[in-house]
């Protein structure tokens, strides 16, 4: 019997999870998929993993999650849309979008090392008028930069940069914030003002970090970005973005944002007479996230009603009462959260005073309501 020999077919760069970049297809929008007004504070807002940072700045943008129909093989983008115009540049603005990494997911670069390794950023753009910005390589853990510039057209583009290893200062192995991908939009002359180098690893000097003749997202308020398939992986070509499943990213996106979604009826009971705070209800977080999380309500908490567990199906009520009586004295009108852990957390309300034995409360979630729980970078 004579056996026939199966070549396998040639799969370029066939590694699982080559892309160091989480949610890069934009899929996940755990907190919302649209906030505007930003601006005045840092913070994540919209797509998971990717936040926003401001410097005195008086423009103003809107960031969403928005569908994409002219792109094959991707439907969600990051949008970027200029609300409120700023042509006055204060000396020490900024406006960046970034996108944060634990040192211990990026060991495999080498960096710090003779064997450091190149490393690939390449993402797809477009915008409503040209435009040119700066991206850079923050090393937070040895104060460390390396910039490039990209252009975007009014058509989507793959933007692709190469950058050169970095011998100097190798990242902590831990969880905590080691490398910022950073995208510069607006620039003041005290990131402007130096010798713009592209592609040279140095230490961060704000001066020489953007182009001085770069755009300024905040020029005007027809100004607008969209970015999706955004990777970052080792060597020097851009592979094929690496399209994982919903599920996946999900999941992954989920060690720095969990919504923890609470629905049905909570009971608690308390068996001592004039305690101050009761617990109505308890939450399992599940899966460890990066590190412990802070939590608060993505929307308006429960409100207090003292006189029926009926409620309407999209309201969340609380009632406290004891032994089958009216209520005790009246709470706050909103709970608080604590007790937070790895794995559970705890509902509260403070401003009970209990007066006889057997106390006990509820809370109806008719509504789904969520606490998001935050352990990013």
């Amino acid at each position: 019997m004579t056996q026939t020999k199966v070549e396998a077919p040639f799969v370029q760069n066939n590694i699982p999870f080559r892309n160091i970049a989480i949610n890069g297809g934009m899929q996940v929008a755990q907190r919302s998929t649209s906030a505007t007004g930003l601006g005045a504070s840092a913070g994540y807002f919209t797509l998971d993993r990717f936040d926003m940072y401001f410097q005195n700045t008086a423009g103003r943008l809107t960031m969403s999650q928005t569908a994409v129909t002219d792109l094959p093989g991707f439907t969600q983008c990051l949008k970027l849309d200029c609300t409120t115009a700023d042509t006055s540049i204060a000396a020490a603005e900024n406006a960046v979008l970034q996108y944060q990494v634990e040192g211990q997911h990026l060991q495999h670069l080498k960096k710090g090392t003779s064997s450091a390794e190149k490393t690939t950023l390449s993402f797809y753009v477009k915008g409503d008028q040209a435009a040119t910005y700066t991206c850079e390589l923050a090393d937070k853990d040895n104060t460390r930069q390396n910039t490039q510039t990209f252009s975007v057209t009014t058509s989507w583009n793959r933007v692709v940069l190469v950058f050169d290893g970095d011998t100097t200062g190798a990242y902590d192995n831990d969880n905590a914030k080691s490398l910022a991908i950073q995208i510069h939009l607006q620039a003041g002359s005290n990131s402007t003002s130096g010798t713009f180098t592209s592609n040279t690893w140095a230490a961060n000097t704000d001066a020489n970090t953007v182009k001085s003749d770069q755009t300024q997202f905040f020029d005007s308020t027809d100004r607008e970005l969209f970015i999706t398939g955004f990777q970052y992986e080792v060597g020097d070509a851009a592979t094929d973005f690496e399209h994982l499943p919903h599920d996946v990213q999900l999941q992954r996106c989920q060690r720095y944002c969990r919504l923890l979604k609470m629905q049905g009826i909570h009971y608690t009971y308390q068996f001592s007479t004039n305690w101050s705070r009761a617990n109505p209800t308890y939450g399992n977080v599940a899966n460890e996230m990066r590190d412990l999380p802070s939590a608060s309500w993505l929307s308006a908490t429960p409100t207090y009603d003292d006189a029926s567990q009926t409620v309407a199906a999209d309201e969340n009520k609380f009632r406290w009462g004891y032994n089958g009586a009216t209520n005790d004295t009246s709470p706050s009108s909103t709970l608080g959260i604590d007790n937070i852990g790895f794995y559970s957390l705890s509902v509260y309300n403070n401003a009970i005073n209990h007066s006889t034995d057997g106390s006990s409360g509820f809370v109806i979630w008719a509504k789904q309501s969520a606490i998001v729980l935050d352990a990013e970078l």
